[in-house]
């Protein structure tokens, strides 16, 4: 299980709230004019390290979200729990555990008002246990996906994307699942050119 929350291409909400306006950085490369959603969920603190363990500040998909925000133009969501998972790695094993052998669906914190607007969304998550933490499945259930084509991107200890296209396939119908990117969580902090490169194959990134 690896872990990751985040600053991005707008000024993300600190407390999950909605989607600021797109606001491009200085230098920053658009995708082109539709509408592009990052959203994602990370954990910082205690976290999987070859074998071991490391305490995280930035969970490892906040990392990567960074990296894709300062790269296109895009609005950013901070997916957070009402009730925040703990900073101890084996206790969030366990509580993840439940959480999908229960097919729950973990409550967020704020969600946005609406996602309608947008034609295409990055969904970013870590990998714990083979598929993406239940909150993902919890947000995706909540909005219409129908029309738009979803790009799903995750930190992994040895799992990859996971089940993840498969899932976001079942919970976002109507949804076209682009590419997906996988970067290993110990390998995130220099993950630049895998990501630039996802982002120039899914036409994220032009020019």
């Amino acid at each position: 299980m690896t872990g990751a929350q985040t600053t991005g291409c707008s000024t993300p909400s600190p407390s999950g709230g909605s989607a600021p306006e797109s606001a491009q950085r200085p230098g920053a490369k658009a995708t082109s004019r539709k509408r592009v959603l990052l959203a994602y969920f990370s954990r910082p603190g205690e976290n999987y390290h070859y074998g071991g363990r490391t305490d995280l500040k930035t969970g490892n998909t906040e990392v990567v979200a960074r990296m894709i925000g300062e790269r296109i133009e895009c609005d950013v969501h901070s997916i957070e729990a009402a009730d925040p998972y703990p900073d101890d790695y084996d206790t969030t094993v366990a509580r993840n555990s439940r959480e999908q052998d229960g097919d729950l669906r973990p409550a967020i914190a704020k969600l946005p008002s609406s996602i309608e607007r947008y034609d295409r969304v990055l969904l970013g998550s870590p990998i714990w246990n083979v598929r993406a933490p239940m909150i993902m499945s919890t947000f995706t259930e909540e909005f219409d996906f129908r029309g738009k084509k979803v790009f799903p991107f995750t930190t992994y200890a040895m799992s990859g994307l996971g089940t993840v296209e498969r899932d976001y396939a079942a919970s976002c119908p109507g949804a076209t699942i682009g590419e997906g990117l996988a970067v290993r969580g110990e390998k995130a902090r220099e993950a630049d050119a895998d990501v630039e490169s996802w982002l120039r194959r899914t036409g994220l990134l032009r020019g």
